[in-house]
Order: structure tokens, then sequence, then C-alpha cells
């Protein structure tokens, strides 16, 4: 049973993990990404003393730029990934079940121009295992046998409805933008993940309160590996310390590789493509969408979608080889990509660039394969072994977000014998975080929020429901001992700043913004808003007046370099 924290003084000074206090443990995870995150819990769900490190904020890399879907992978099938297909749908239905809060049921309709198309190539290469050209566009005929094969899946163990396929006459009342040569539409169900860094947010905090030798902290980054010994620089202090372990967990994403040259054991297990998103605030694409994310194919053989969220329109993705030395951002090019695909399916709704309020890019932690084209490049993973003095090193190679329980099954189930220990619980059915206890349908929603989110008005109630589940019940508590103001231009109060500062570990004004929190997803963020979040954090932190405008400025910075967030430059001072 994990216990729930007591809620902490809300005008106390929060106080970071002192790593330095932790000399030895017996695992150290190092990457707070989705897996990371996943392997952190399972490990502490076990008893297992774990210390989880994390170079930035937990989830602001890879699993930061996900498209928000969680998903079996129906393209997996003509690749004839067909354990891939069958684990990821599992998952998927399990985290409909034990993360209600987060992960919802995705209508997703796939517009298909042609009839036959790929319907004799496609099979044959499920036949021989070999993923294909994906430059040939599908045709009814395919799309119908893959949902067909991926029902056969996705309804095992699940509720998710079947598909349905539609001639134009029958769907031109729901879809009437569509193109006028999109002569059907498929329509299945997979699921939508609203905020996927809220996840890994609630994984972290279920570990850390399952298990007392559970510690996780970020912005530390490792260093070096010595006989198992792992050094690490702080970054918010400065300080450098080191920690001994008796298995490191490498769960870097596509920097493993760095991380394992960092450690003087050199490999080539990653090759990461880039997928870059933009967020438009277009009230006419959003409707057009009837509420279904839109997946399909580009001509140039590239899956991309439309996707309602948050009430705006999210679209991507790309797929481009990259540095993961370098930053990813979305390019100019990829942009004008965007916003040219959207006329493929919605030719009469013009989405300008004036429109786009996000932009945010991404680097997949895929396995290095030279030969195959990006596309295709397995979303699986495996895990590779070696040694450190007496201690065991297990590199994470690969993954996909929708598999991350999983994947950190399989990590705890090699690390355990390491330890000498034994599985005591499985995590296929436990709750994660505020979906623990969750009310089932409209009416026990409200009379849990009614009951348990008191003296707040309607609209904070629903938004603090939403954002953490059930655990809205120890926000709510830590606002009531105020004080607590409304921050204008977010759906955010200085006092759940204040807890996002004392319990989830936001450090910066961006972990707040941009991963707590869909303010800056949602765009319209002004540089009021950003410095009243700041002036929120401060106190939690220690900031001077001269720091906390310093934070702040920083927080623009990034959000107008990296994700296309334009300010008002004539009154943006902060």
């Amino acid at each position: 049973m994990i216990d729930t924290p007591a809620v902490p003084d809300a005008t106390a000074v929060a106080q970071r993990l002192d790593l330095g206090a932790v000399k030895k443990t017996q695992v150290v995870v190092i990457g707070g990404g989705i897996n990371g995150a996943a392997t952190f819990r399972d490990l502490a769900l076990q008893g297992i003393d774990v210390v989880l490190i994390e170079r930035n904020d937990f989830s602001s890399g890879a699993s930061a730029a996900s498209s928000h879907m969680v998903h079996g992978g129906l393209r997996y099938l003509e690749n004839g990934e067909l354990r891939l297909v069958q684990e990821s749908v599992r998952e998927r239905n399990a985290l409909l079940m034990t993360a209600p809060h987060h992960v919802k049921p995705l209508a997703t309709t796939i517009p298909l121009r042609k009839t036959w198309s790929g319907a004799i190539a496609a099979p044959l290469r499920v036949l021989r295992h070999k993923p294909g050209n994906s430059g040939t566009e599908r045709g009814a005929i395919l799309a119908k046998l893959g949902l067909m094969m991926y029902d056969s899946y996705s309804r095992r163990n699940g509720s998710v409805p079947a598909h349905v396929m539609e001639r134009r006459s029958s769907f031109e009342d729901k879809f009437p933008d569509f193109a006028p040569d999109i002569s059907w539409a498929a329509t299945y169900y997979d699921a939508s993940v609203g905020q996927p860094e809220r996840v890994a947010m609630d994984l972290i905090l279920d570990g850390v309160n399952a298990h007392a030798g559970a510690h996780a902290v970020n912005y530390v980054e490792a260093t070096g590996l010595d006989d198992g010994v792992v050094r690490y620089r702080d970054g918010i202090s400065g300080s450098e310390g080191s920690i001994e372990a008796d298995v490191i967990v490498n769960a870097s994403g596509p920097w493993t590789d760095l991380t394992n040259a960092s450690f003087g054991q050199p490999s080539e297990y990653m090759g990461g493509t880039k997928g870059s998103h933009i967020v438009v605030d277009s009230p006419e694409l959003l409707d057009a969408t009837h509420g279904h994310e839109i997946f399909f194919e580009h001509p140039d053989g590239r899956i991309v979608l439309i996707y309602p969220l948050h009430g705006r329109v999210m679209i991507g993705t790309t797929d481009i080889p990259v540095d993961p030395r370098e930053p990813a951002v979305c390019t100019p090019e990829e942009v004008e990509y965007f916003l040219d695909l959207v006329g493929l399916v919605f030719p009469d709704i013009p989405v300008a660039q004036d429109q786009i309020v996000y932009k945010f890019s991404g680097i997949r932690p895929l396995p290095k394969a030279e030969d195959s084209a990006p596309g295709v490049v397995s979303r699986d993973y495996r895990l590779e072994q070696e040694t450190s003095g007496d201690a065991h090193v297990i590199s994470i190679v690969g993954g996909k977000w929708t598999t991350f329980r999983a994947l950190g099954e399989r990590v705890t189930d090699e690390v355990l014998p390491l330890l000498g220990a034994t599985r005591k619980r499985s995590t296929l059915r436990e709750w994660i975080g505020g979906g623990r206890g969750y009310p089932k349908t409209p009416g026990e929603m409200a009379a849990w929020r009614d009951r348990n989110i008191p003296g707040l008005d309607d609209r904070r109630r629903n938004t603090l429901f939403e954002r953490y589940g059930t655990r809205a019940r120890d926000v709510a508590q830590f606002i009531a001992a105020g004080p607590d103001v409304d921050i204008e231009g977010t759906d955010l109060s200085t006092a759940e700043v204040r807890f996002l500062v004392h319990v989830e570990h936001a450090v910066r004004v961006a972990d707040v913004i941009q991963r707590r929190t869909t303010s800056a997803f949602r765009g319209g963020l002004t540089a009021k808003a950003v410095r009243d979040v700041a002036d929120a954090m401060a106190p939690a932190l220690g900031w001077s007046e001269e720091e906390t405008a310093k934070q702040a400025q920083t927080c623009m910075d990034v959000l107008e370099s990296a994700h296309g967030v334009a300010w008002n430059h004539t009154s943006q001072e902060v």
C-alpha cells in the first residue's frame, strides 16, 4: 500500500534532497524520463533502496516531447512487430484503468483516398518480418485488414470499441471539411495522455512514498563512474559528490551512449530521431476534428496527426536523424511542413503562422539501425549489461512511452537477481498517483470534488481534479493553509505553485509552466503571468528579488527561443 504523504507546511522553505547524505544504495537510476521513473517506482515497490538522479527537470527530455498518445502501434503490424503491438495494447488498456485521471480513450480517424493500394505488398512484409518502404499510400482494404488484426489484440482485457470503416456517404455529416478526394474514413480507439510529464511525476512520488530508501532528485548530473561509485554534480548548488551502488541503470534515453561515454564505457546503442510538433489556436480546425485525432500518412511516407488537445490543435510529427549532443528544436522548415499537411485533409481551413501558440521538439530514444529509414526503425526495447568493478551497469536501449510500465518491470526483474532479491508485487494493476480511488461516473466525480476540495469555486475544483486526480485532496489541504491568490492569465494560484515546489520538486519557473501544468502548451501567457509564478516560487526557494527576476526572464527566453512563444516586447519587463 502506497502511503499518503503528510501535507507540508505551506510557509516553510522547501528542502531539496541532500544527496550527499546518501553514501550508498542498492540501485542508482540515471535519467528521470518516463522509463527511468517507471523503473524507480517498480524497484521502490519491491522494497529496494534506489536513488533516481536527473540532470535537468524530471520528464524534460524525450518524455516532454511525445505525441501525447497511448497506443498499441497500428503501423507496427506492417513491420511484423507483433510482440510489441500485443504488449502495447495490454499496457494501454491497463493505463485506462490505473491512470484514469491522465489517460482517456481517444477516437482516432484515418482518412483514406484509395481502396486497394498496398493490399498485397504490406501483408507480405508482415510475413517476412521486413519493414517496408513507407512511401506508398495505404488504401482502405489494407487499413481494414490491419484494423481487424489490431482489434484482435486491442480488445483483449479492454473495453475500447471495435473499429468502424465508413464510406464518404456515411462520414460526411461528421467530417464535412474532409478533402473531396477522401473516399473512406476508418475510426478506431486508442488513448490520449493529456500531460505525459504529470504521469512521470506521479510515478516518482509513488516510488518515494512507497519505500523509505527511495529518493529522487532533479538537476543532478552523473559525471563519472568508478567501480560502482557514481560521481555527480548538483546543478543547483554546484556541489559535487559520489554515491556507491550495486547496480546502475542507465535510463538516459537518447543520451544513453553519451552517459556511457562519461562512465568510460563507450557504446553505440542509440540512433534517435527528432520529432517536432506545433500547437495552434484555430477554433475552426478544432471543430473540424469532431473531437477525433486525425491520423494519416503524408505522401512522403511520414505518419502525421492533427490532434485536438487542451482546447488547441496539436499537429505533428517529423522523423529526422539528429545528433543528441545538439538541442532538438522545431525548425521553420518543419513548421511549413505542418501547415501544408493540414491542407491535405482540410483544404478549406487555412492555418497560419500567427495561430501557432507553442512548438516543441524531442529526440526519440531509438536503437541504432543504420540501414533502415527513420520511420520504420523499431520502437521496441532491449537491455544491455556491462560491469564496473563489482557493480552491474544496465543500459535501456529504445522503448516507447506507452510501454513504460512493462519496461520498468523488465528492468526490475533483471536487477532483482543481481541483488539476491525477488519480486514482491506486480505493477500491472497498480494505481498510478491520483488514479487511486478515482470516481467512475460524472455524479461520483462531482460528489468527490464537493467532499474533498471544499472552500474553492467550481472552476478551481475542476482544474485541480483534472490535473491531480484524487491527489487534488492533498493540494486543496495545502492551499487551505494560505495565503492564496489566483495568477491572472493561468489556471494556477500562488498556493498551488508553492505546492509544486514543496511536493513536486519544481525548482525553475519553466518546471511549473511547461511540465507541471499546461500553461505553456495552451498559449496566452504574458510576461506578468511568468513573473507572478516566479514571485510565488520565491519564498519557498529563498530567492532574492534579483534572483526572482532572473529566473522569470530565463523561462521567457527559453519559451521564446525553443518554443516559439511570442512576447510583446514593449511590455515584457519582468
